[in-house]
Parts: structure tokens; C-alpha cells; sequence
């Protein structure tokens, strides 16, 4: 059995041109599996083995959560935009994930079992959350309208008119950017360019959940300034059925808890990617299952459990 030696084959690396290189290293990985001496994890794409109970419990959260969405847009009937860019969001999370499982048994080989799932969890889970974000967007106007666009900085449809396409740049850029990287990649180029893309996508996306927070937070102590001054005056008479339930107040809950989990996200992915494929974020898997897996998995349930076309439904008007 040939004994492969990582110090021997690097300095060997640095007698052949830099364009060669890529190409060397992948054929001594495609060489590699984990009983073989000299093949260390740090060789994979990944520089650590995929957790499979973490992965496949991503992926059943994920996969239960899509199914969810449908079901309850089906039977509300209502926020049909919201509904469908969380299914789009949390079906990329599934494929992600799918792309780290498969890549657990031998994250060594230079073969579709390897290097695609690397790109295929690169690019679904860089963009997903970009839908989840969407759909958090489309949801401000709604409220508004439940406590009075009076309360309101701007016009309650100003609110999707503004974050969307800011969310599709976002959107645009990412899989652009994704797209560049795998291209790369799989001809053993430096995936740098399309990495660089993808973090425009994802400040972008940290810039205008910032900007998103700020105007909730406004018109949230807008509406309650306005409420000490006025009373229930300052407040649309209509919705008061509503604003009372408690399916209603608890989706206020989810909808912070939602959107504070995806900014927290993005900041974090902002950061991994700006380290590079080689950085100490991206090879160091516990931060990426508490600050991506995790925390996305939080925000989405919490929506599952208080999904808005059901949650406005109690004396909730037609036009609403």
C-alpha cells in the first residue's frame, strides 16, 4: 500500500507553478480515504468529518418545517407570498443539508459523493435564508395595518416595496456568486471571485435586516407613544379583536425571535465567508451548527408555530 506523506507532498507543491498546483493536490486527494497514513482531515474540503446526527437532524427540522408551510398556507388560504418563500427556504435548507450527509462517510474522494455535496451545502445554505428573509418582510405591512398605518414612519406598503428588492440583490448576488465559486471549484480554480460575490450578497442581506429592524423598532415605539398620548384612539378600532388574541401576540413573538435568528445568521456567514474556504470559521464545524443550523431551525418553528395566515385569523377583516 502506497504511503502518503502531506509535509513530503507539500514541499513538492512548491517546486511546480502555482496554475499546477490545484491539480496536484486534487489528485493526491482524490487518492485519499481515512485508513490511509498521510491523509488528514485537513485535506478534505471540509477539514472536519460532517456530523451525521447533526446533519440528519437539520434535515428532518427542515424537511418537517417545508411541509408544514405547505399545509398550513393550504388551509389559511392567506399570506400565500409568505408561505411560499418559506417553503422555497427551508426546501434549499433540506438540500444543503442532504449535500453535508452524504459527504460524511469520506469527505476524501475527488468524485460527485464528495466535492458536489461541498458546493451543493456552499450554495443552497448561502442563499436559503435570503427566502426565509423575504418572507419576514412581507409580514410588516400586515402589522401596521393591524395598529394603524397612522403609527406608521411610512406607508404600510412602502414596507415590501423597499425589502424585496433589496432581498432579491441580496438574492441575486449570492447565487451568482455561488455559481462562480462551484464553476471554479470544479475545474480547480481559485473559487476567490464568486466568494467575493457571495459576501456582497450576504452584507447586503445583514444591511437591509438592519435597516428592517430599525423602522420595527420605530414604528413599535411610535404605536406606543402614540397609545400613552391618544389611548386606544391611536389604535385602528377594526383590528382590536385581533391585536387582543393571544395567536396574534404570540406570532409577534415568533416574528422577533425569526428575524433576529436569520440576522444573526447572516453576520455570522458574513464573517465565515470573509475568512475564505480555508478560514477558521468554515473549518470549525460546532459554529457552524449553533450559528447556522441551529439558530435558523429556531426561527423557522417558531413561525411554524404561529404562522401568520392563521394567527390573523381571528377578527381579522376581509382586507386583511
Amino acid at each position: 500500500m502506497a504511503v502518503f506523506n502531506h509535509d513530503i507532498v507539500a514541499k513538492a507543491l512548491e517546486l511546480v507553478p502555482r496554475a499546477s498546483r490545484h491539480e496536484e493536490k486534487a489528485n493526491f486527494r482524490a487518492q485519499c480515504t481515512l485508513d490511509k497514513p498521510g491523509c488528514t482531515l485537513d485535506l478534505s474540503y471540509w477539514s472536519y468529518l460532517p456530523s451525521l446526527p447533526a446533519n440528519a437532524l437539520f434535515t428532518a427540522i427542515f424537511g418537517l418545517s417545508t411541509l408544514l408551510f405547505i399545509v398550513q398556507g393550504t388551509v389559511s388560504r392567506k399570506f400565500i407570498g409568505f408561505t411560499i418563500a418559506m417553503v422555497c427556504g427551508c426546501a434549499l435548507e433540506v438540500l444543503g443539508y442532504i449535500g453535508r450527509i452524504l459527504s460524511h462517510n469520506n469527505p476524501f474522494r475527488e468524485n460527485f459523493f464528495i466535492k458536489d455535496p461541498f458546493l451543493l451545502q456552499i450554495v443552497c445554505l448561502t442563499i436559503a435564508p435570503a427566502f426565509l428573509a423575504a418572507g419576514i418582510y412581507l409580514c410588516l405591512s400586515r402589522i401596521v395595518l393591524t395598529f394603524g398605518p397612522e403609527n406608521s414612519r411610512i406607508k404600510p406598503l412602502s414596507y415590501p416595496r423597499i425589502f424585496i428588492p433589496c432581498d432579491v440583490a441580496s438574492l441575486l448576488l449570492q447565487a451568482a456568486g455561488g455559481g462562480i465559486a462551484s464553476a471554479a471549484s470544479h475545474s480547480d480554480r481559485d473559487p476567490s471571485v464568486g466568494n467575493n460575490i457571495m459576501i456582497a450578497g450576504l452584507a447586503v442581506q445583514v444591511v437591509t435586516l438592519l435597516i428592517f429592524i430599525l423602522l420595527s423598532i420605530d414604528f413599535a415605539l411610535r404605536t406606543l407613544r402614540r397609545h400613552r398620548q391618544l389611548g386606544s384612539a391611536a389604535l385602528d378600532p377594526t383590528h382590536a379583536r385581533l391585536r387582543a388574541s393571544w395567536a396574534f401576540k404570540g406570532f409577534l413573538v415568533a416574528l422577533v425571535l425569526a428575524t433576529l435568528c436569520i440576522f444573526t445568521r447572516s453576520v455570522y456567514r458574513v464573517a465565515e465567508l470573509s475568512q475564505g474556504w480555508q478560514g477558521h470559521l468554515i473549518k470549525t464545524q460546532k459554529y457552524f451548527i449553533g450559528l447556522e443550523g441551529a439558530i435558523v431551525g429556531v426561527g423557522v418553528l417558531a413561525l411554524n408555530a404561529f404562522h401568520p395566515g392563521l394567527c390573523f385569523r381571528e377578527g381579522r377583516p376581509n382586507r386583511c
